[in-house]
């Protein structure tokens, strides 16, 4: 069947280690709009961090942000839809796993991820750093407003164990999943994933889980790729992906590993070639 929606995580799957989108993925995706095929990026990424992806592109398809908690319009910078963790909630869970993981430390992914709040000894990436948008504040200020995502580190840490530890902590309270060998979990509002936010807009599209194909590569993406009617792992894709996915792309996501899937059900008309 021809997907009516294509779905695709970003980091792993159509950008590159040097965080660009191919021009080979930038034309199938262009393609995919002119057909009236629906285009929804899904990625754990915040709001901030999406529009170095929007300037590659030559469509500007509607995002789902920080693992299925924000989905976002690009037309009209807008948050159309949120299901943030709430305060009360938000304090439960940094109080256990306070009481459970020594030295476990936290951020906060705030209005769909324009803003980054975190504990002084969470450690931020370099490109953060003195940004605008991101900065420290007290654990009490870190519990005083929703958050899209809770993000949780202590240390060095194995990612698949240590996100089974912060699972077991928060169960029946958050989910718990991670998209990086780095040893972050991130934490969303409980029943919150890639594959919910997806479906709402799938429904808004009148397309049912059986029209759907979607791309994904880390555990973050395990939920949505069940979900669709057909989930699409890359190649470099974490074995816990590779496993579930009904299909696996014969390249990776450095050598246009989601364009190439694509170009099955949309291929390049002679005239085009």
């Amino acid at each position: 069947m021809t997907p009516r929606l294509v779905a695709t995580d970003l980091d792993g799957t159509l950008v590159g280690r040097d965080r660009t989108v191919s021009p080979r993925t930038v034309e199938v995706l262009h393609r995919l709009d002119a057909a009236g095929i629906v285009i929804v990026l899904v990625t754990g990424r915040p709001i901030r961090w999406l529009h170095p992806v929007y300037d590659q592109l030559t469509v500007h398809p509607i995002a789902i942000c920080a693992n299925g908690a924000a989905t976002y319009d690009p037309g009209t910078d807008s948050i159309v839809h949120s299901t943030p963790i709430e305060p009360t909630t938000l304090a439960e869970a940094c109080e256990r796993l306070r009481a459970k993981i020594p030295g476990v430390v936290f951020a906060v992914e705030r209005d769909g991820g324009r803003q980054m709040r975190h504990e002084v000894e969470f450690p931020v990436g370099p490109w953060e750093v003195n940004h605008e948008s991101v900065g420290p504040v007290s654990y009490a200020e870190l519990l005083t407003r929703p958050a899209a995502k809770l993000l949780v580190r202590a240390g060095v840490q194995q990612a698949d164990e240590f996100t089974a530890l912060v699972g077991e902590c928060l169960d029946g309270l958050a989910e718990a999943t991670n998209s990086s060998s780095s040893g972050m979990v991130e934490v969303s509002a409980v029943g919150v994933t890639k594959a919910t936010a997806l479906a709402r807009v799938a429904r808004e599209h009148a397309v049912t889980a059986l029209e759907v194909i979607a791309f994904g590569d880390m555990p973050n993406d395990l939920a949505m790729l069940t979900w669709a009617g057909r989930g699409v792992a890359m190649a470099n894709g974490h074995p816990a992906v590779l496993a579930a996915a009904h299909d696996v792309t014969t390249a990776t996501n450095e050598d246009d590993g989601v364009a190439a899937y694509l170009e099955q059900y949309f291929p390049l008309s002679p005239a085009s070639r």
